[in-house]
């Protein structure tokens, strides 16, 4: 009997820690994504860029600036992990990928 409702409980902390970290972000021009598939870090240092999700299977890229999120297609690894790690993120996003991996043009990966 013990072990039952350790296996039950078990089971509840499972499924309440999947359903906390299931995040959906609505994104400008697209609408509804769910970011299970992408790697996200909040980003404190800058004024512009708030946060950063990556797919890199699909290489799409999720962006929030200023409260709002934007997706950017076909953006190669290297691009991202150079604004990751630009020692200004807003004027790295400026000048590399504002106005390039527009989804309009590039390929828009379909999520379930």
């Amino acid at each position: 009997m013990q072990r039952h409702i350790l296996g039950i409980a078990i089971a509840l902390a499972v499924a309440i820690s999947g359903a906390a970290q299931a995040e959906t972000v609505n994104v400008k021009y697209r609408g509804a994504v769910d970011l299970s598939p992408f790697q996200c870090e909040s980003v404190s240092r800058s004024s512009l860029v708030t946060r950063v999700c990556y797919d890199r299977k699909e290489q799409y890229m999720v962006i929030g600036l200023q409260g709002t999120y934007y997706h950017y297609c076909e953006i190669d690894a290297g691009t991202v992990a150079s604004l990751r790690g630009a020692e200004s993120m807003g004027r790295f996003f400026n000048a590399n990928i504002k106005g390039n991996f527009d989804c309009r043009t590039h390929r828009v990966p379909a999520y379930r």
